[in-house]
């Protein structure tokens, strides 16, 4: 080695040391003082707030149901909550009979400082558990100002003229919005609700289910149906409807013909969870694990979590819509 190369190899040695004498306050400093994670912005979601039919668990005069002594067995009228936690947007799915509870239920999950706080209310026909909640926007109640109500044509025009529920368009407690039959409505923060006619009775006004789009997962919401073959010959199938998201809460309302004692239930108009699980028996179980039945009947035996009907759903790679479940969109 040279006298230069000795002197190179002294000043490239000192200059590492002296390097890593000042690199030792700056990993201390590391240390003590992590990079600041970027807060990733919270995915919107759903709540299930009610999974049973119209009438509630238990239904009015049903004297001799376990319900009235066990609270625990009591379930609230189908409705979905939906919620944008970045933009602190919220809306339900259906204003039930149950909506004073329903309404406290979705500010303990997603509280907001606004009364009644609700960015919109999207109901899907005219059948009593299912509209008349609104009563509780009214004046009487709440009094609440500028309620956005999404209905098809003929469910705003029956809101709008009839009474009650006239006076909450009279009073601006609620405001009226227009839905159209396969028409998305955006909602921002990435959402998208889109109606889709389905056959069931209409004595009043159409009957829709929901698709519910987020920024990466969708829902599909069918509370109440004629059945799935009347479906089939209107030129949809619940199958490929399923298969386009990644949940879907169906219409469960009875489990099988006979639950009602005295009653021949072949001609209810719903598809009992016994026909739709057969005709969903060649499903590919990841199909089938999307499927929750939703909107069951008080005489309904899949209610009871430890009971036989709930175990022969899940043993055939379903489920049930249990009140309080969230899902990420």
């Amino acid at each position: 080695m040279t006298a230069f190369d000795g002197r190179l190899a002294d000043r490239i040695g000192g200059s590492i040391i002296f390097n890593s004498v000042l690199m030792i306050p700056v990993a201390l400093f590391l240390l003590a003082f992590p990079p600041i994670a970027r807060a990733q912005t919270p995915s919107p979601y759903l709540v299930v707030l009610g999974v049973a039919q119209d009438g509630g668990v238990p239904q009015a005069g049903s004297n001799e149901h376990p319900a009235w002594e066990d609270p625990d067995l009591r379930r609230f009228v189908v409705s979905l909550g939906l919620v944008a936690p970045a933009a602190g947007g919220r809306w339900l799915f259906e204003a039930t009979p149950d909506f004073r509870e329903q309404l406290h239920l979705l500010a303990d999950v997603a509280p907001v400082n606004a009364v009644p706080g609700l960015d919109g209310i999207f109901l899907t026909h005219a059948h009593i558990g299912h509209y008349t909640g609104l009563m509780f926007l009214g004046h009487e109640s709440l009094g609440a100002t500028g309620v956005p109500v999404y209905a098809m044509p003929r469910m705003a025009e029956f809101i709008a003229t009839n009474g009650p529920w006239s006076q909450l368009v009279k009073y601006e407690n609620i405001v009226l919005k227009q839905l159209e039959d396969g028409v998305p409505v955006q909602l921002g923060s990435g959402l998208t609700v889109t109606p889709f006619l389905v056959p069931h009775r209409q004595e009043f006004a159409e009957v829709v289910g929901f698709r519910i789009e987020g920024p990466n997962r969708s829902v599909l919401f069918i509370p109440d149906i004629d059945s799935w073959e009347e479906w089939d010959e209107a030129g949809t199938r619940i199958e490929s409807a399923i298969a386009s998201v990644d949940v879907a809460y169906l219409d469960g309302s009875f489990f099988a013909n006979g639950e009602i004692p005295g009653r021949d239930m072949t001609g209810f108009p719903h598809p009992f969870i016994t026909h739709s699980m057969r005709r969903f028996e060649d499903l590919p179980p990841a199909e089938k694990a999307k499927i929750r039945f939703i909107h069951l009947n008080h005489t309904n035996p899949a209610l009871l979590d430890d009971g036989e009907a709930r175990m022969q759903i899940e043993r055939n790679g379903f489920r049930v819509a249990v009140e309080g479940e969230k899902f990420e969109l």
